[in-house]
């Protein structure tokens, strides 16, 4: 019995060719990592460029140890596109920015949590800012997050993703998979490095050959000048 063949939005016949296939069509998880890349590459500049207009220096502002990556702003990027991707160009303008600083907000604050708790590190500090939440964001920034995620949601979301729907599928899914891989192992020799960075500040010993790769590979003055943006609290601190 032959399939029968199933037809698209526009009425014409889907080929399962990988010629005729589309590269991250509609709302899916290869745009929204496409999108956490960008916000990545993005949220390291943005910081670099405020840091040298405001001390006139130079100073690295990624967040893991390879590439010019800052997880914090390509989580939030992500998040936006996760919970605002679906019908974004219906949704009106205010109350985009309205969820926008909600969740660029909450993700601030969460996310200081979880590396207070899990890493003891202090990220960020806002408490000498008037509005400040607890020193973990403050009402002004989630002004401006509702800006950004207005004008991500708004505008470059729906260039960016009918961009990416041009590009050949065979060449798209190969560069997304390479950069997929490469990523996740950035992510975790940095933060399993910054894990052990915690473990050593409370005296505790590598258990298996992993944490002593990571005492070996990645010191704490190595970690320090990678990322000089997290500030790691010292045994009786």
């Amino acid at each position: 019995m032959s399939e029968r063949p199933v037809e698209n939005q526009t009425g014409d016949i889907h080929k399962t060719d990988p010629k005729n296939r589309v590269f991250a069509q509609g709302y899916c998880f290869v745009k929204v990592f496409v999108f956490f890349v960008l916000g990545c590459i993005i949220g390291t500049y943005y910081e670099e460029i405020l840091w040298y207009i405001r001390f006139h220096e130079k100073v690295d502002r990624q967040g893991i140890f390879y590439g010019p990556f800052s997880p914090i702003y390509g989580l939030g990027v992500c998040i936006f596109v996760i919970f605002l991707g679906r019908n974004a160009e219906k949704r009106s303008w205010f109350r985009t920015w309205a969820w926008s600083a909600l969740i660029g907000g909450g993700t601030e604050y969460v996310t200081s949590v979880i590396a207070e708790k899990v890493f003891g590190s202090t990220i960020w500090d806002y408490s000498h800012i008037p509005t400040n939440i607890n020193g973990r964001t403050t009402l002004l920034f989630m002004i401006f997050w509702g800006l950004g995620g207005m004008v991500l949601m708004k505008l470059v979301y729906p260039f960016v993703s009918k961009w990416l729907e041009k590009i050949p599928y065979r060449a798209g899914q190969t560069v997304y998979c390479i950069a997929l891989v490469l990523m996740v192992i950035d992510l975790l020799l940095s933060y399993g490095a910054m894990g052990r960075r915690v473990m050593r500040n409370r005296g505790l010993s590598p258990k298996t050959f992993v944490g002593e790769f990571f005492d070996r590979t990645y010191p704490d003055e190595y970690i320090d000048q990678k990322i000089p943006a997290m500030v790691f609290q010292q045994i009786g601190e």
